[in-house]
């Protein structure tokens, strides 16, 4: 801070100088009266021959008056330093006139567009993050303020600017920039945390709640990796379970939902404010288990594998379409599922479920073919650049399952 002002100060001194060294300066050069004494020696000579030549009638009366009157133009301007000689305190009037002008112009100037509000904000956050950050740890006192946060926050960065990475200074920066919406702000820094401390379970819980906010299915798949690391570890942790609870509910499975809610509730107290909210999480999981086991009907389990031919010709952002269409009927698909996020090789499960239209699913036809299509742009028609396997036809009285093989470039 003091290297600023000193700064500043250096700045307006050098303004200072500028503005005021050229009335001194002039000052100084034309102190010399010996020149003006010449001139106006010249001046009278001149005039001297003018008059000789007048009365010797060489020139006019008319010639001899205007002669004079640029004699002695010439002479007012080759004399007019010589005023200025007589002028010292009028330039010293001039400087002190030109610093004031500098001085009120910077004050002004910086008044309007300086930062000052800002960098006495930014000294305050750094004298007060040792006790904002024992009372965002620690639960002492009041709890922060959103402009508390906020300070919270430009100090830790400041911190972390000044003396280097620090895991602990990272993870509270992350949870900070949570609590004022700042996602992306958060998942950077614990980024920075697990770079350091790869194992830091706290780190990765948080990390998955950020990215659970995103709702995009590459988040939530991520977050899902990093709260099966927790468990692995914590198969307790119910922060943990309670965020996989979440997503698979947002993923529709139900199973799997169930289970994750079902380990909460025993978790809790009955006389919990939230038993309540979760047990009917739990009914509404189940009746919707029950509509589906109600309308699967006929389903096939499909085992998709890619063949190493292909695996370098994945397109960039690829979604894998699975489906099943009649072997002799319309070309529209009876049952199709859509992975924006896959590794192969995976087993799918096409059922009445995943129908585009209740009166085309798979209990229509006994007799289908099951297509797996890595698509480049996520439409269903198909295009130059994609991978395509497919299985022969199948009888579906007489086999559930069936293996297909991406291993055909469509060109």
């Amino acid at each position: 801070m003091l290297t600023m002002w000193g700064g500043f100060a250096a700045l307006i001194i050098i303004a200072l100088v500028f503005v005021c060294w050229p009335f001194f300066r002039r000052f100084q050069a034309q102190s010399n009266s010996g020149v003006n004494a010449q001139r106006i020696d010249i001046f009278n000579q001149r005039q001297q021959e003018l008059a000789d030549e007048l009365a010797m009638e060489r020139i006019s009366q008319s010639s001899f008056d205007e002669s004079m009157v640029e004699l002695k133009r010439r002479l007012l301007n080759d004399l007019s330093p010589e005023q200025q000689l007589h002028g010292r305190g009028n330039n010293r009037i001039l400087a002190l006139t030109g610093v004031l002008f500098v001085v009120v112009l910077s004050g002004v100037f910086y008044y309007f567009t300086g930062s000052y509000q800002q960098l006495k904000s930014w000294e305050q956050a750094i004298e007060q993050l040792p006790e904002l950050g024992e009372r965002a740890v620690m639960g002492k006192g009041e709890p922060l303020s959103a402009n508390e946060r906020q300070a919270l926050l430009l100090g830790l960065r400041t911190r972390l600017a000044q003396d280097g990475d620090d895991a602990v200074a990272w993870l509270m920066l992350g949870r900070v920039a949570m609590t004022l919406d700042e996602f992306e702000m958060a998942t950077q820094a614990f980024d920075k945390v697990l770079a350091k401390d790869p194992d830091n379970l706290g780190a990765k819980v948080s990390y998955a709640q950020a990215l659970l906010v995103r709702g995009n299915d590459s988040s939530m798949t991520q977050a899902a990796k990093l709260l099966s690391q927790v468990l692995q570890q914590q198969p307790q942790n119910m922060d943990a379970i309670s965020m996989l609870a979440l997503i698979a509910y947002e993923r529709q499975d139900w199973l799997e939902a169930k289970s994750a809610f079902e380990l909460i509730l025993s978790s809790m107290r009955q006389d919990d404010p939230r038993y309540a909210m979760v047990a009917q999480r739990i009914d509404e999981i189940e009746q919707r288990i029950s509509q589906s086991q109600q309308s699967s009907g006929e389903e096939i389990t499909v085992a998709v594998a890619l063949a190493d031919k292909v695996k370098d010709r994945i397109p960039h952002q690829a979604i894998l379409f699975v489906y099943a269409k009649a072997a002799s009927g319309p070309p529209m698909p009876l049952a199709v599922k859509r992975f924006s996020e896959f590794s192969l090789p995976m087993t799918v499960t096409l059922s009445q479920a995943d129908a585009m239209m209740a009166e085309l699913t798979l209990a229509q036809f006994e007799q289908v073919q099951i297509i797996a299509r890595i698509s480049k742009d996520g439409d269903v028609a198909i295009a130059s650049g994609e991978l395509q396997g497919q299985s022969g036809v199948i009888d579906q009285q007489q086999q559930k399952q069936v293996d297909v093989l991406i291993d055909t470039l469509i060109q």
